[in-house]
């Protein structure tokens, strides 16, 4: 066989190769991409890491390898609600399998920009306070996942205050008005408040910009304490919000050991970092064909107490040994 000819025929063997994988693995395939999920907080990427890997864990615990089988497209608003909707249209816009989502306020835009993509919720403080979902059993819909909230933990949260400061009747609650869930819990601590002898002073708080003048009107009202309620924004400026409570050396309790992690004095809630790695569950039956309105959003069950001794002893506090016994986490 002649040069020329040789080569004719390799170039034709090659090509028909080439025709074959081309056929068995068509571009875009599911085979080559895997599957292709978003993931939106209010919070910033640095103050989500924990919680982030314990999702990564969840997933890789069944089965799915971020860049190998699964990829993950990030927004975080870094405590800017506002750029909340035009991220959720971003993520519709990629025509992504599911979209992960941190927060009620992120969760709403979502919501509001998709009727078809499938929304887990890895956190939310309550979606159906919030009028994420109509029925927590039965969601309906395209948004499962879940919710961090009980009927009684702001109520059970106050308790705590009270006992770790029986001599402080004044306490400052910053809130979010941007949040929908935000208000019926202030609600719920006025309630409280009232039984238990403790006067609320209500300090509504939007952007991050307005905590300082916030911490200022409590330092002038001589409050006793401050009590956070639950919020992404406040959670991914935690630290912000810890060190102007540490400033003006006020007690803080809040609802995720996070807060206490930051330098506050006590948090009483869930495990948010396993409640993200249990989301990874609800990705894994809605890419194995189940409907998300059919998948009961799940509540916590298990709760923590976390002291931090560090921060009482900073501002004079003795935690009585009853207390020490009963938490379930003490910093030293």
């Amino acid at each position: 066989m002649h040069l020329g000819a040789r080569i004719r025929k390799n170039v034709a063997v090659i090509a028909m190769v080439l025709a074959i994988l081309a056929s068995a693995h068509p571009v875009g395939a599911q085979q080559a991409r895997g599957h292709r999920i978003g993931f939106i907080s209010s919070a910033s990427s640095s103050a989500m890491a924990a919680r982030d890997e314990a999702f990564r864990q969840g997933l890789h615990a069944l089965g799915y390898v971020v860049g190998q089988n699964i990829t993950i497209e990030y927004r975080w608003a870094d405590g800017k609600n506002e750029r909340l909707p035009g991220f959720a249209a971003e993520l519709v816009n990629l025509k992504l399998d599911i979209i992960v989502t941190h927060g009620v306020v992120a969760t709403r835009a979502v919501k509001q920009a998709t009727t078809t993509i499938p929304i887990v919720i890895a956190a939310a403080d309550d979606p159906l306070a919030a009028g994420l979902v109509p029925s927590l059993a039965r969601p309906g819909g395209n948004i499962t996942g879940l919710s961090l909230m009980t009927p009684d933990l702001t109520e059970k949260r106050l308790e705590l205050l009270k006992a770790i400061l029986p001599g402080r009747t004044r306490v400052a609650v910053l809130w979010n008005p941007g949040n929908p869930v935000s208000e019926p819990e202030l609600r719920k601590a006025e309630a409280a408040a009232r039984l238990l002898g403790l006067q609320l002073q209500s300090l509504g708080v939007r952007d991050p910009r307005e905590f300082a003048s916030a911490f200022s009107s409590m330092k002038t009202e001589r409050a006793g304490a401050v009590f956070v309620l639950p919020d992404a924004m406040f959670f991914g400026q935690r630290k912000e919000i810890v060190d102007l409570a540490a400033s003006n050396r006020l007690p803080l309790v809040a609802h995720l050991r996070e807060f206490a992690g930051a330098g506050g004095l006590m948090t009483y809630g869930p495990n948010v970092v396993d409640v993200h790695r249990r989301a990874a569950t609800y990705v894994d039956k809605i890419l194995k064909g189940a409907k998300p309105g059919d998948l009961p959003l799940e509540q916590p069950t298990k709760f923590e107490l976390v002291i931090n001794l560090k921060t009482a002893a900073a501002l004079g506090i003795t935690i009585s040994p009853s207390l020490l016994v009963r938490a379930d986490h003490v910093i030293e």
